[in-house]
């Protein structure tokens, strides 16, 4: 069985230790201890809440796409005809690109808050090394 330590479910969710441990206290998630006394998630407990935070009431939109990711533009390159827009959402990177157009037509620059719909037929999903991630 897979448990994270409170700054190890922390880090997953995108969030603080303090945080984490506030909704332990609240009883919004399980925390184990362990024999050192040292809260511990279950990592199916961690997914199950991680699946309930997400947010499904979008922009009262439809759409196939399921991955968003909402942020902050943090880089917008353009020529003549195409834009390279980078967005940090949380702790990740997320580049797009698209027409020079298309950027200038949704006011696409440094600082303004986006989401990027991705929608995929390739994910390669890799397993991060557990001694730094999860503890069994």
């Amino acid at each position: 069985m897979t448990t994270f330590r409170i700054s190890e479910a922390a880090a997953l969710l995108g969030v603080s230790s303090d945080t984490v441990r506030r909704w332990v206290d609240a009883g919004r998630l399980t925390a184990e201890r362990d024999e050192h006394g040292h809260r511990r998630v279950d990592g199916a407990d961690l997914a199950a809440f991680a699946r309930a935070q997400i947010d499904t009431a979008g922009d009262g939109g439809r759409s196939s796409a399921r991955n968003r990711f909402r942020g902050i533009v943090t880089e917008v390159l353009k020529d003549a005809v195409m834009a390279q827009v980078e967005i940090a959402a949380g702790p990740f990177r997320v580049v797009s690109l698209m027409s020079r157009q298309a950027a200038d037509e949704l006011g696409l620059e440094v600082g303004v808050v986006a989401v990027a719909v991705i929608k995929s037929t390739n994910v390669v999903v890799e397993i991060p090394d557990h001694a730094r991630v999860a503890s069994p």
